[in-house]
Order: structure tokens, then sequence, then C-alpha cells
């Protein structure tokens, strides 16, 4: 059939492509669509979403193309279509406004409003037709059409009213600050205390998301006050996640959620932003406990993104669907027939007792609630209890399911794939280039290093423009003015890259995005940093805010940021930034401590004990990977680190405390700065790791 592309064919947004050939007549975000409104005297009916997200396809199958539901929404409404990862300030505000007015949010994100932008009806998916409760989209247009007709007033004083709580809820300003001391860490770590669960691992009940950046507070926790259950919480978390259904067995990484309690039943996207997140928290917890299953994740998390996330430049995509050929998790599920006859008996029998496999399937359906005669792989049980059911050496076993996953993966590798979001963000690629340095290391993986410069070479090389960073790259274009997350996270992935590679060009342009990030975000009433810049458009409201998603949040990483330059540089302004960021957040820390965990880890930062360990010394030389080998192999976040190859090296002039260095009778010299006082220069690796150990 041949069907006539809507004004989103011009996009680059894989999600406004998807919904180009729909008969609804789309538009992106844009002053057109909005003076279309005014001059027809239409409501707008927005839908933000994103591209592999699932319910999202559901919605646009059912409603979005079908002729007579385009119909209707054309007749009534001028229609908005907006990628979340593309446009995050829009996503940011219009989801507030959706757990303000439903008690929760999620995605698709459908919000009517007038022409001014202001909204007066809410929701998340919407079903064709009305059923069990839901208002379905034939029904909603037909009677928001007779209210905008006939009951106008009402729904303009509603949208009035939203818009006027939604300022309020935003230019609120904090009824008290707190003293930024370990109490607030303490009532941190009691909040995730109560709401871990400690049969399953993670918090609450179901859906589980990963959150991989509460795992970091608690190791950093433990290594503050020698917290054993906050060891326990974190082990316990990263191991039920590897084993469960969230990870991927074949193909490695993380998918986005667990639809149950156990991590047992994935939501199948894979998002950029969990796998960076894990990379980290399993480099970390494999820092601290010398667990050999952490340090594997790790490799195999890293195994993934190289093969099927990294662009041909360089950069990182987006995120994975949860669909192929329009079945949700079609790519991942198991027939119990179908591994019997690509394994052969012997390796069937040990694949069915390992990864839970049944002939009625283990996988539940999530819409129905039934098993749908499919499997997806986990394992329940420890492999060395395993092994002796089995009558195998735990290496035997191993050995075994190497074997079973090679298999397996080339047999999953000639199913159609789900498709990928290739657009590439700054913010998300900080992330991951940050975790990529971080892994590196911890585990001395050269490739992650090379990884990491590569994708940084391609945003700093395609995604600046007159000095600003742009948030999204695709198809040849960047686009879209950066926000807080694009310079934070991208500030402090190349800060991490500095320490990984001791190359100055990346220490350079973190301070670089530093600067240019207070400049245009910062908040100097308050304190903290806006989501938008002066140079933003303005949606409603200019959003300020320290809370969590499934990632940490931008103020927090840009705390994060500012301590680790201070540190680095001995650039006070920075540390001053950092304290009043956290200071203005204070009161939401100890009101809501569950939502601004990566923030109470800055605080942990901020508060120390800290680390400034300069290294002087050629970087080919033995001795000099000695000393950095003692650094590495130490579990401590709180510290800088940075090498001199000689006195009066380039680098000195970013880091001025560390020119007058130089090496002790012509060896490779460790300097070790502790929370401002410095010790004895060393030469020797052993004392050095004693320093940052005892």
């Amino acid at each position: 059939m041949n069907r006539k592309p809507n004004r989103l064919i011009r996009e680059k947004s894989p999600y406004l492509l998807q919904h180009a050939y729909n008969p609804v007549d789309w538009y992106p975000w844009c002053e057109e669509a909005f003076e279309k409104a005014r001059r027809e005297d239409k409501p707008i009916f927005l839908s933000i979403g994103y591209s592999t997200c699932h319910w999202c396809h559901v919605m646009e199958r059912e409603s979005f193309e079908d002729p007579e539901i385009a119909r209707m929404m054309n007749e009534t409404f001028v229609c908005v279509k907006v990628d979340r990862e593309e446009r995050p300030d829009i996503d940011s505000t219009y989801m507030l406004v959706c757990q303000m007015m439903t008690g929760s949010g999620g995605w698709p994100l459908n919000v009517i409003m007038t022409p001014d932008k202001k909204p007066f009806f809410a929701a998340t998916y919407i079903p064709k037709e009305s059923r069990m409760g839901m208002m379905g989209m034939r029904e909603l247009i037909q009677t928001v059409g007779e209210m905008w007709r006939k009951r106008r007033k009402e729904l303009l004083r509603s949208a009035d009213q939203v818009a006027s709580l939604l300022s309020k809820i935003t230019a609120r300003k904090p009824e008290k600050t707190y003293e930024l001391g370990e109490d607030l860490l303490d009532r941190v770590y009691e909040s995730l205390f109560q709401a871990f669960d400690w049969r399953n691992g993670g918090f609450g009940s179901a859906p589980k998301f990963p959150s991989l950046h509460r795992v970091s507070f608690l190791l950093r926790y433990w290594k503050r006050h020698g917290e054993k259950a906050a060891l326990m919480m974190a082990e316990k978390m990263l191991t039920a996640i590897r084993m469960g259904g969230i990870y991927d067995h074949l193909g490695y990484g993380l998918h986005r959620y667990s639809t149950d309690a156990y991590w047992i039943l994935p939501h199948f996207e894979k998002m950029l932003y969990d796998q960076a997140a894990a990379l980290i928290a399993y480099t970390e917890a494999y820092q601290a406990t010398g667990s050999q299953l952490y340090r594997e994740t790790a490799s195999e998390i890293f195994e993934y993104l190289a093969r099927d996330m990294m662009a041909p430049g360089g950069g990182f995509y987006s995120a994975e669907d949860a669909e192929s050929e329009g079945e949700e998790g079609r790519y991942y599920l198991w027939r119990l027939e179908e591994v019997r006859d690509i394994l052969g008996r012997g390796l069937y029998e040990i694949a069915v007792k390992v990864y839970g496999l049944k002939e009625e399937g283990n996988f539940v359906e999530e819409s129905t609630g039934r098993l749908s005669g499919k499997n997806i792989l986990h394992v329940k049980r420890p492999l060395d209890e395993l092994a002796r059911e089995l009558g195998l050496t735990i290496e035997e076993l191993r050995r075994k399911l190497r074997e079973i996953r090679d298999i397996l993966f080339e047999a999953r590798e000639n199913r159609v794939r789900p498709s990928k979001d290739d657009k590439i963000l700054a913010d998300w690629n900080g992330l991951t280039i940050g975790a990529l340095s971080k892994a590196y290391q911890a585990l001395g993986m050269a490739e992650m290093l090379e990884a990491a410069e590569k994708a940084a070479g391609f945003i700093l090389g395609n995604m600046v423009d007159d000095g600003g960073l742009l948030h999204r790259f695709r198809d040849g274009e960047a686009s879209i003015p950066g926000f807080l997350d694009d310079y934070a996270f991208m500030g402090w992935g190349l800060l991490e890259l500095y320490q990984a590679s001791f190359k100055p060009h990346y220490l350079r342009w973190s301070i670089r995005l530093a600067e240019k990030m207070i400049e245009l975000f910062w908040d100097p009433e308050s304190g903290g940093f806006y989501f938008t810049s002066r140079e933003h458009e303005e949606v409603l409201v200019r959003r300020r805010d320290a809370y969590d998603s499934a990632y940490p949040s931008g103020n927090s990483v840009a705390t994060h940021l500012l301590i680790g330059l201070h540190h680095l540089t001995g650039e006070p302004k920075y540390m001053e930034m950092a304290e009043k960021t956290l200071k203005a957040f204070s009161e939401p820390m100890w009101r809501t401590p569950e939502g601004l965990v990566h923030l109470a880890s800055a605080l942990d930062y901020a508060l120390g004990p800290t680390y400034e360990i300069i290294i002087v010394g050629e970087p080919g030389d033995p001795g000099t990977r000695e000393m950095l080998g003692a650094v590495r192999r130490v579990y401590h976040p709180n510290k800088v680190v940075a090498l001199i190859p000689e006195p009066g090296h380039e680098v000195t002039e970013l880091i001025p405390y560390a020119r007058e260095m130089g090496m002790r009778d012509g060896r490779p010299t460790a300097y070790v700065c502790r929370n401002y006082r410095c010790e004895e220069p060393t030469t020797s690796p052993e004392n050095l790791y004693r320093l940052l150990t005892e």
C-alpha cells in the first residue's frame, strides 16, 4: 500500500521516523505546530516516547496507524511527536505534569494542552477502545473535542491551575538546609537499607530497575564505615542481576528492567546508560572484593558494547529495541525443543538444569500473566551447587557453559535482530566514556581505553559547535544545544579518561566543559544547576533538580566533576560551587534520600578523606607502571591521579601545584596528599599501596 509520509519524514530521530508514515498528521515540536493550533483554535495532542519503547509500539499499531482514529485526531487536535531522548527538557516537564495529575508516569506519555503549552490532560498508554476502566483513544478524542467546543472555560481553568502549580513546585526554594555531614549519608543509607529486598536483591518489588548508581553509594558507605550490611546489599544485588534473566547470558549486557521482583523476566530494551552504570558498579565491586564474577561481568558488558553498540567512527548508539518482528522478546526467548535440536542431548541437559528451562516455558507475558511456552535464560542457583548435582567440577561446568553459550549465541545471530536506535547522545556517551575509563584502570584491558578514546574523539570532533556541546548526532548531523547532562556527563567522562590515559588534551576539555556548564546552567541565587541553559527554549518552566532517574542526575554528576577538578587542579572555585550545589539540595536529600543517591555519593566525596596522587615518571617505564598498578588495585573512589612525565610538562599548566615535583634518585616517584596534607614522596610501589590502604 502506498502511504504518504507526514512531516516527521524530514526528522533525524529514529523514533519520529517510525511514525513518519502514520496517517496522523504529526508535527515535530516546532512553532509551526503551535501557530496552527492557535489559528485553527485546536488543542495540542503531544505524544512523547522513544524508539525502543515496547508500549509506544503497541499504541502506534493500535491507534496511530488506524485510519479512523487518525482522522479523528487530525480533526480534533494538532498532533505533535517528541523523542524524549532528543528533547529531555520537554519530556521532564510534561512527565512531572503527568505525575502531578495521575500519580504515576512512564512512556508513552500523552498530554493534551492548550496552544500556549498549558496541559489539561495527561496519561501514559491509552488503548484504542475503552476497557477495564481505561478510557480508550476513540472515547478520549470525542470527549475532549466536545469539552473544547462546549466547556472550554473548564479546560482552560484546569490548564491554568496545572501550569501555576508546576511553576510553584519548580520555583520552590528549600525551607531549610541541612549540614553537609555524615548524618546525611547515614540517612541515605538507612533509606536504602529499609527499601532493600533481602530475599531477591535490589530495591522494592516489581517492576525492578537496576539503578546501579545505588551500588556505588553502598560501596562508598562500606568503605567509609566498614558497614558489612552495605557490602552485602551491593553484592546480593549485583549477583542477582548477573544471574537473572535481566542479564543477557548469550550476548551480554543488561535489559532495561525486570517486570518481576526476582530479576528473571526482563523488559527487553537495552539502554546505553544501563550498560555504563553496570560497568561502573561491577568494576568498583571487583576492586572492593576481588570477585572474579564481577570482573568477568564487566568484561562481558564491554564485549557487548564493542560488538553491538559502537558506531564505526566512534561514539556509542543509544539503545536496542525490545521487539523483533513485532513481538517483544522474540530475539531472546527459546522454546525447549529448539534448544534440544541445537545443542544435542548432553549439552541440552546441562542447559536445562543451569538455566531453568521448562517444557511449558518459564517466561510469563507481562500483558496476560500467562506462561508463553518460551524460556528466558537465567541461573537460579550457585554454579558450584549445580556442578555437584551434575557430577562435574566447577571448571568442567564453566567449560560446558562456554560451549553452550557459543552455540546458542551463533544460532541466535541468525534471527531477526531488534532494531537499533543509532542516534549518538553526548550525555550517555560521556557516562560510557567515564565507565570504560574506570574499567580500564581496574581491569587493565587496553581495548577499553581505546574504545573510550575513540568515543571521546567522535564527540569532540563532531558534536561541538562554537565551543558549545550539541546533544544529538545522527545521519551526519549534530543538533540540539546541549543540556546540563551533556556538559556534566561529558566533563566527568573526560576527567576519568585523563586519569586513564594521562593525555592532557582530555583534562583541558574537561575543564573547558565545566566552565561552559557554569556559564550556561549555574543558578547564582540558590546554587546548583538548571537543566536547560539561558539559550534554550523555556517549556513552561526552567527546572532545577537533583533527583536520579534510571541514571544519575545532572546535578549529581556535575558535583562529582567539580570536586574531581578541584582536587586535580587545585582551583578552589570548583569546590565552592560543589558545596553550594550540595547545600541547595540538602533538604530533598534529607526528605527523600532514596531519590538523590548519586548526590549523596558526591557528598561522600566532598567529605573525604580524599587523595591527590601525582606520579612523576615516564609512562612506559616499568617502575611507573608498577606505581600505577599500586594505585589502581585499591578501591578508593575519592581520589584523583595525575602522571607527570617530567618537571615542567605541559600538564602542569593545568595542575600548577605539581610543577616542582620531580623524580627522586632518578626513579619514578609518587606524591600523595590526603585531605590537603602531603606525605613524604615515595619511590616504592609497596609504600604507595600502604599509604592508600592504611
